[in-house]
C-alpha cells in the first residue's frame, strides 16, 4: 500500500488523484469539519497540536494493520496543525481500493483509530488564535 500522510499548517489542498486508474474501482474521500459547537459551547475554530513523527509513525502502523483486513492500494492523509476555524476541514483522507467496500472499512476504521490511537489534541481555540496562517 502507498501511503502520503503530511502535516499542514494552512488550509488543505485536495491533491489531484495519480494518473491512469485502471485497477482501482473506488476512491474514497473524507473531509474532517469543524463544527461550530465543541462540547456544547460555541467556539471560532479547534488548535490542533500534534507529535509529528511519532503521529506518522502510528498512522503508518494503523495503516498497515488496516490494510491486513481491508486490502487497498493507496492511501492519502493530510491533517492540519493549529486553528482551524469552524467550517474548514481539518482533515482529509482519501483511499484508493479495488473494490468499494474495503475503501469504505478502512476508511471509516482509518479515522476512529487515528483519534483514538495518534498523538494528535485539540482544543477550542480562542478568538486571538483565529487567524490563518
Amino acid at each position: 500500500m502507498k501511503k502520503q500522510i503530511e502535516f499542514t499548517r494552512a488550509p488543505i489542498v485536495v491533491p489531484p488523484q495519480p494518473g491512469k486508474l485502471r485497477e482501482i474501482g473506488a476512491c474514497v474521500e473524507f473531509h474532517g469539519i469543524v463544527r461550530k459547537m465543541e462540547n456544547g459551547r460555541v467556539i471560532p475554530a479547534l488548535f490542533y497540536e500534534a507529535y509529528e513523527a511519532m503521529a506518522r509513525s502510528q498512522l503508518e502502523r494503523i495503516a498497515d494493520e488496516l490494510n491486513a483486513a481491508h486490502p487497498c492500494d493507496e492511501l492519502c492523509l493530510i491533517h492540519r496543525l493549529g486553528p482551524v476555524p469552524t467550517g474548514e476541514a481539518s482533515m482529509y483522507l482519501r483511499v484508493l481500493s479495488r473494490h468499494r467496500q474495503e475503501a469504505f472499512d478502512f476508511a471509516a476504521a482509518f479515522v476512529t483509530r487515528l483519534k483514538a490511537d495518534a498523538p494528535i489534541w485539540k482544543t477550542p481555540a480562542p478568538a486571538s488564535q483565529c487567524t490563518a496562517p
